[in-house]
């Protein structure tokens, strides 16, 4: 219970007699919840109504425990313990000893534990206080301040699962102060040279006669190599260009060829003190103006190493509610799926955090470019983004973070403040996305310009003069980057007309519903009655946004007459309707530049919801569709 550790006092877990659950074995990185599934005390949250059955988790206090390995710690070396993913707040010990706090599942927390070790101190513990209360898809976005997942409070496409405990790598690192602290790397390429460019520059602690050695290299051959000063490699780093490199293509345009960048740090006799690599590559970007767009009119049409390329992919939410769970082949298979299915693009969406590294790595291999937000997403009561100074701040910190772990990728193609922030309805009921005036995302703006000014930086998605397309708006020019819709009424003569009079510059969120495989539903039934599938039913009420039961009995004059029916129903509709919407925007390629699917996979197995790809991460009828659609677009070109 909490806080009762710290009133009888801390020691070995395994030989506490005041807690509730005892001693169990966890995974690095893992969730409790996992934890306590894999030891039979809370049941499959995915079953039934069973989630609910799990929240009394985030009521508690847990103590993650393990034995640091004894170690001479020599004198002025250093011991740090690196946390590069801990969800959500609470304290560090060693031997009872407290080490630190830690607050925010955003950002990596590093603590000194070099007295302890020095001490022979070896019990670590990591202690996880109760989370914040509710940050799910309805609130107040203003009043949002604390700095963790929300979508694990409920969307429409999970139940509630709020996740505790280390999501991402944990380490200690013995340093005798001598380091690389930080290396950055920005390239790009020259497409009328036909070269490289390249240019690498960090923080390093070292005395004035150390020196960096930076290599690129190719399969082991070396491209070039150099060695600098290490104050003129944190000041002002090196640049290299005319570098004999192919260019890295999205998928569907050309290759992905890949480099290696290793930057090592060298004391005053040569000897190698530290040393970071990289996986780099070089490409071009630019933005123009879509064919026709109206004056003024933000430039939605990417051009890459100097060739217009149509953005074809999905809303990248993440694979589990319990993401530390989340193994690298599941994530090697949904990206390889993508891939496959003719896409280039993933939005990766900003009600959920910052993907793992090899989340990237992946991106990088199979030439899906990456759109990445920053941690804000709309709430329904207000969509404004908090503007005090110390909201502004924190969140600043995180976007620095983000940045500077993640902009060597060649995949990563521009930053976002978040997702539908929205000014609040002007007088005559309209809504406008937030533009640059906002503080927040102004704060957000200039911090990704110092970082990573070679980048695009969005305010919000959706963006320009309209959040949604309307059809009665159609030839207005209003229609910059918009979301919508995610549901297609009428008949497919309607939809078809609706997309034919489309005038929007990109379309970064457009979707449509349908139900999991019947094998899906039944499977994580947990003893609730498969039909109807109406909000009446508790199964289907888990998640209940996109229920169409009522339009098939319209459609038919009757209900289904089983499940099987309504799948095959519900999955042909879907499949239709993205077939025409992106068929649409593809043929209106280069007044269109791109269309973004929300969404990619589901996360739980919702018995209905607009997920391409099913909770088992296999595609629906829509992805193979779309597949077709974007297919026609390959260019086939070589790197």
């Amino acid at each position: 219970m909490p806080f009762v550790w710290q009133w009888r006092g801390r020691g070995d877990v395994r030989a506490l007699d005041y807690a509730e659950v005892p001693a169990l074995p966890a995974r690095i990185p893992g969730s409790v919840q996992k934890a306590l599934l894999d030891a039979g005390l809370i049941r499959d949250w995915n079953e039934g109504l069973w989630s609910r059955e799990c929240e009394w988790v985030e009521n508690r206090h847990w103590v993650y425990q393990t034995t640091i390995p004894t170690t001479a710690l020599p004198e002025g070396h250093k011991a740090r313990l690196v946390c590069e993913g801990l969800d959500y707040g609470g304290s560090v010990f060693v031997d009872g000893r407290h080490i630190g706090d830690f607050k925010g599942t955003f950002v990596p927390h590093v603590f000194d534990i070099s007295e302890s070790v020095r001490s022979g101190g070896k019990l670590l513990q990591i202690l996880f206080e109760c989370p914040p209360r509710w940050l799910g898809q309805i609130g107040h976005t203003s009043a949002m301040r604390e700095w963790k997942e929300r979508f694990n409070y409920g969307w429409d496409w999970t139940p509630r699962l709020v996740q505790i405990g280390i999501w991402d790598s944990l380490y200690v690192e013995i340093t005798d102060g001598v380091e690389i602290v930080r290396v950055d790397c920005d390239t790009d390429y020259d497409i009328k040279s036909g070269a490289g460019m390249l240019t690498i520059h960090g923080e390093t602690h070292a005395s004035s006669d150390a020196t960096v050695r930076v290599r690129l290299s190719e399969k082991g051959r070396t491209l070039r190599e150099g060695t600098f000063g290490a104050e003129e490699f944190s000041e002002a780093g090196v640049k290299w260009e005319g570098l004999e490199v192919n260019p890295w293509w999205p998928n569907g345009s050309g290759a992905q060829p890949l480099y290696r960048l290793w930057a090592e740090l060298l004391d005053a006799a040569g000897d190698v003190a530290d040393a970071r690599e990289l996986i780099v590559g070089f490409k071009h970007i630019e933005w123009r103006a879509c064919e026709g767009a109206p004056a003024g009119a933000d430039p939605w049409l990417c051009v890459v190493n100097g060739v217009p390329v149509f953005l074809r992919g999905v809303n990248w939410t993440p694979i589990r509610p319990n993401f530390a769970d989340v193994t690298e082949d599941d994530y090697s298979r949904r990206v390889r799926l993508y891939r496959d299915l003719n896409m280039n693009a993933l939005r990766v969406w900003g009600g959920a955090f910052l993907e793992k590294e090899h989340f990237y790595r992946l991106c990088d291999e199979m030439g899906l470019l990456v759109w990445q937000e920053f941690p804000l997403s709309s709430s329904g009561l207000d969509n404004r983004p908090p503007d005090d100074s110390g909201a502004i701040g924190e969140l600043c910190a995180v976007a620095r973070s983000y940045i500077e772990r993640r902009r060597s990728h060649v995949s990563l193609l521009l930053w976002c403040g978040g997702n539908e922030l929205i000014a609040d309805p002007d007088a005559e009921g309209r809504v406008r996305p937030l533009d640059l005036s906002h503080p927040m995302l102004k704060a957000l703006a200039e911090t990704a310009a110092l970082l990573d000014p070679a980048r695009r930086f969005l305010a919000t998605s959706p963006s320009g003069p309209r959040v949604w397309a309307g059809a009665t708006e159609y030839g207005g020019g209003v229609h910059w980057d918009v979301h919508g819709p995610w549901e297609m009424e009428g008949t497919p003569a309607e939809w078809e007309a609706y997309w034919r009079r489309d005038d929007a510059l990109f379309r970064s969120e457009t979707g449509c519903p349908s139900a999991s495989p019947s094998s899906i539903i039944r499977r994580f039934a947990g003893g609730l009655s498969e039909l109807p599938a109406t909000r009446e039913n508790p199964l289907w009420r888990r998640t209940f946004w996109w229920i169409d039961w009522p339009r098939f009995e319209r459609e038919f004059g009757r209900e289904p007459g089983d499940l099987e029916e309504y799948v095959r129903w519900s999955q042909e509709r879907q499949a239709m309707a993205l077939s025409i919407a992106a068929q649409s925007a593809a043929e209106r390629f280069p007044r269109c530049g791109g269309m973004l699917i929300w969404m990619g996979h589901d996360c739980f197995p919702c018995t209905a919801n607009t997920a391409i790809v099913d909770f088992d991460g296999n595609p629906k009828p829509a992805a193979l569709a779309l597949a077709k659609v974007f297919g026609g677009m390959n260019t086939g070109r070589e790197g």
